[in-house]
């Protein structure tokens, strides 16, 4: 089964009475699903989480942002998601600012966050009906979506029990149907296959590439090197809340003369420190 169509049937969030602004904008970007930061600075108190990071993630490609604990990772993600304001710069979905143009980046991103933040009374399937409703979608339309990431994601076994009691895996599975369930064009992915079994992490990496090979952009955050060595088309490392090397698998393993991508990430970190 299709792990999900690149653009919906409707303008995102079924509403009619669209801006001649954002429809043309909608046209420019169509072609275009894109995710850019720019010289984002993010601090809380004293502590500077984000410190100028600037990167692109494109359509059609599997971005990796990988970094140790503390990098600025999540910070970044939540500005993306409109869930915060940074100090300084700016992140965009498919050219709307996520502070000046939420509602319209958000129509466009779907977002797997560190914190899965299930609803334990709902079950799967009421946890896509009611997600898919905050996105405007409703009806039959709503119900064969649901239906196609239950079978994508193989949830049909717990699809209809309230999620109190649900496993990591089955907990980690609902949360990222719920952020593909309006078929955005633009995903944020925070350890998509963390807690995962074998068959389920296949699964899941699978949905990934489906998604990439359909035009979707994909930016990824996981702690398995080994995962987004292969998953990953590009790969952006992060320290300190700033961008120190960016390119294919390939050219980073060039670049620092290293043949693991641990090796990578380690030399890199090296880089910085000295």
């Amino acid at each position: 089964m299709a792990a999900a169509t690149l653009l919906p049937a409707r303008w995102p969030g079924g509403s009619a009475a669209r801006s001649l602004g954002v429809i043309i904008k909608d046209l420019w970007y169509k072609a275009s699903a894109v995710i850019e930061i720019s010289n984002l600075h993010k601090s809380f108190g004293k502590v500077q989480a984000v410190a100028g990071l600037s990167l692109t993630a494109a359509d059609g490609e599997i971005t990796g942002l990988i970094g140790p604990n503390g990098a600025g990772k999540t910070t970044s993600f939540r500005v993306v998601g409109g869930l915060m304001h940074p100090d300084k710069g700016h992140a965009a979905v498919d050219g709307f600012d996520t502070v000046t143009n939420r509602i319209e980046a958000q129509r466009r991103l779907g977002v797997l966050p560190d914190v899965r933040g299930l609803y334990r009374r709902l079950t799967a399937r009421e946890h896509l009906r009611y997600y898919g409703n905050l996105h405007g979608m409703e009806g039959p339309e709503l119900e064969a979506r649901a239906e196609e990431l239950i079978s994508c994601l193989g949830m049909t076994e717990f699809a209809d029990r309230p999620a109190k009691g649900y496993s990591r895996g089955q907990e980690l599975k609902v949360a990222l149907a719920r952020a593909m369930v309006h078929s955005p064009r633009n995903l944020i992915l925070d350890e998509p296959t963390n807690g995962l079994d074998v068959v389920s992490s296949r699964a899941v990496r699978q949905l990934i590439r489906d998604m990439r090979d359909e035009g979707h952009c994909t930016l990824i955050s996981s702690h398995n090197l080994a995962e987004v060595s292969v998953l990953c088309d590009k790969l952006i490392i992060i320290a300190h809340g700033r961008k120190i090397i960016e390119g294919t698998p390939d050219e980073l393993r060039a670049r620092t003369r290293a043949d693991d991508l641990e090796d990578v990430f380690i030399n890199a970190l090296a880089q910085v420190s000295q």
